[in-house]
């Protein structure tokens, strides 16, 4: 393992700026996420009954401003107060965010992703003053009027100077991005959007800011382009292609089919992450294919209905609204094949001037780096199964995999690794997946990727955590079966 692997799966180790941005966006994931579905049932509404839909009703399409007004920002406002104070922070920030809606003209969804989270951290305030003073028998009580009376008050302050006020800033943000537009220069969002993807902080700016500005858009027009800036499946399915057929290993070129699969079917896109940190000059073909999608999205003049997530091609396809599949499909295409030509030419060079022949030095140092892991995960796992409060590996009970946003490739490795344990003959183990912030109390053991560890540390400084490179196929997920198999054995 790396020194910088090592340095950040060390407890002691104070959280870097990009571990913060990464757990705000990871909130923000958090916070979205489990109300994608809603997303989706809206979007699919809105592109069937509306007057330019697939099937145009008026009656039905009176379910579109009710829902996107009212339902959806209350969702997200609930969550966001959920995840910072349980279901009182739940509560208040739904009753926070009915002041924004009323006294505000659009959609009130980044002003409810400010208040849910705002309003439930206030009330765990006034929660961690009053209780500890509540005379037995009177918890109840208190309880419910603390929240009340601070909802009524958030409330009433959210309908006359905090709506007005988000009202107003989003109203520049909104010029802002149209001034953009009309200027033509959407697609430079690229050079900030790829970086931050293979460093885990697309969803910072694709949760925070792309998605509310893309519902505020799509509730006037029905669709929107932001919901596509950051979420084209066209650039990575062209760099697994180059690295399919042009790659200077074949063990590269036979990990890129199932990978292809995953990413552009899936919609699962951290399976790309690695080759261009791989090879980190590949960012450019990245940043030259996503720019080039973005800018034919434009030249069409489509967008989606609502956020694809994942961003599968199948969910874009079914998120296009009537007349814009043409346009879509081509700027998924665009991408590709721009992200495909710059990769291949940039392994073709790299081959070329023998610096990548069969990338031997790679895989010399991915085998040592691998060979160095399975050591160090050894000692690793010693430590860790030591330190664990449920007594050893004979013990466990509970096994969560932990990513950004707790539904990809933590998902992929929970099962993965569920099923090694069952084919083992291994029972009694939960094996489950859950965003960084939103791993369970009770987990014995979390299995975390190396480069969010420190994240995981600043929430869950006693956590037991065993780092990885990689959620498929890593040598310390090999060790861990071992011990667990081996344990079971001498029970």
């Amino acid at each position: 393992m790396s020194a910088d692997a090592r340095a950040a799966a060390s407890p002691g180790m104070r959280g870097t700026a990009r571990a913060r941005v990464q757990a705000f966006g990871g909130f923000l994931t958090a916070m979205v996420m489990p109300n994608i579905g809603a997303f989706i049932a809206w979007g699919a509404i809105t592109a069937l009954f509306i007057p330019t839909g697939w099937l145009p009703n008026a009656y039905l399409a009176e379910l579109v401003g009710p829902m996107i007004t009212f339902l959806l920002p209350l969702l997200l406002a609930y969550t966001g107060g959920r995840l910072v104070h349980g279901a009182r922070g739940g509560v208040i920030g739904a009753i926070a965010t009915v002041g924004l809606i009323v006294g505000a003209e659009i959609p009130m969804f980044l002003g409810a992703m400010i208040m849910g989270p705002l309003s439930a951290w206030l009330l765990k305030q006034v929660d961690r003053f009053v209780v500890p003073r509540v005379r037995a028998g009177f918890e109840m009580l208190v309880n419910n009027f603390t929240l009340g009376l601070l909802g009524f008050g958030l409330c009433m302050l959210s309908y006359v100077a905090i709506g007005p006020t988000i009202e107003a800033a989003n109203g520049i943000v909104v010029s802002g991005i149209d001034w953009l537009v009309a200027l033509g220069v959407l697609p430079l969002l690229a050079v900030l959007n790829e970086p931050a993807k293979v460093l885990f902080l697309n969803n910072v700016i694709d949760q925070g800011v792309y998605y509310p500005l893309g519902l505020q858009q799509a509730s006037v027009t029905g669709e929107s382009i932001f919901f596509m800036v950051a979420s084209n499946p066209g650039p990575g399915l062209g760099l697994l292609l180059a690295f399919l057929l042009f790659g200077n290993s074949q063990i590269v070129r036979r990990s890129t089919p199932g990978a292809i699969v995953i990413h552009f079917l899936g919609g699962i896109h951290e399976i790309y992450f690695p080759y261009v940190l791989m090879k980190p000059i590949t960012i450019i073909a990245m940043i030259l294919g996503a720019a080039s999608g973005i800018a034919t999205f434009s030249l069409f003049g489509v967008g989606l209905v609502a956020g694809p997530s994942p961003g599968s091609i199948f969910s874009y396809l079914f998120l296009t609204p009537p007349g814009n599949h043409l346009g879509v499909i081509a700027g998924v295409v665009i991408a590709t094949a721009v992200t495909f030509l710059v990769t291949a030419a940039i392994l073709k060079i790299e081959r070329l001037r023998g610096g990548g022949a069969d990338d031997d030095g790679t895989l010399l140092s991915a085998r040592e780096q691998s060979a160095a892991m399975k050591e160090e995960g050894k000692s690793l796992l010693v430590t860790t199964l030591a330190a664990t409060n449920v007594g050893g590996v004979g013990h466990l009970r509970s096994i969560v995999f932990a990513c950004d946003a707790g539904m990809g490739s933590s998902a992929m490795g929970a099962t993965a690794f569920r099923s090694r344990l069952k084919k083992s003959g291994i029972e009694g183990i939960s094996v489950t997946h859950a965003a960084i912030e939103d791993i369970p109390a009770d987990a014995d053991v979390a299995v975390i990727h190396e480069k969010l560890v420190d994240r995981a540390r600043r929430s869950r400084p006693d956590l037991d955590i065993i780092p990885i490179a990689s959620y498929m196929g890593d040598p310390a997920l090999d060790q861990f079966l071992e011990a667990i198999t081996a344990d079971r054995s001498t029970t």
